[in-house]
């Protein structure tokens, strides 16, 4: 066995983790916090975070901060909808990039809490025999997702933003 370090590729799907931080504790994800976590001890392969692009300024901010980080930000438009709904969902661009950075990691990290990813985790696990680890907020995470993780991080106060900053 060889003691070169772990290869790890991250992948954020930033709409579902601001609004389920949102949600379970109204505060900010660390994205700071999360990044040298995920990446301690590790080889980055690959590290995107998948944002909404709805030509706001402090979204492009926002987005510039996490690039600073080292994400590389896929920004998807905002459709508006006839009814006046909007929709801007990533998820099969964050499926397929999972899926094709599969085979060139050990582990791939994935912060979201949505169950569509669950039949991504286990197939990316049966052909690339590649590790993942799923960041949600407990109770907003899909029971499905966290079972075909090989493990669950739980978002809580360790890795949100304190009031008024740090």
């Amino acid at each position: 066995m060889s003691d070169s370090p772990k290869k790890v590729s991250i992948f954020v799907d930033v709409q579902n983790i601001y609004y389920t931080c949102r949600q379970g504790y109204q505060a900010n994800f660390d994205y700071n916090r999360f990044w040298a976590e995920v990446t301690e001890g590790r080889e980055l392969v690959t590290a995107i975070a998948y944002a909404t692009d709805n030509d706001d300024e402090k979204q492009r901010q926002f987005q510039n901060i996490l690039r600073a980080i080292g994400f590389t930000v896929k920004l998807k438009p905002v459709l508006k909808r006839l009814d006046g709904s909007t929709k801007a969902d990533w998820d099969v661009g964050i499926a397929l990039d999972i899926f094709e950075a599969a085979s060139d990691c050990d582990t791939v990290v994935l912060a979201s809490g949505d169950g569509d990813f669950d039949i991504l985790l286990h197939r990316i696990k049966k052909r690339f025999d590649t590790d993942s680890i799923v960041y949600g907020v407990p109770k907003l995470t899909s029971d499905f997702l966290i079972k075909e993780a090989s493990e669950f991080v739980a978002i809580d106060e360790r890795l949100l933003l304190k009031k008024g900053g740090r």
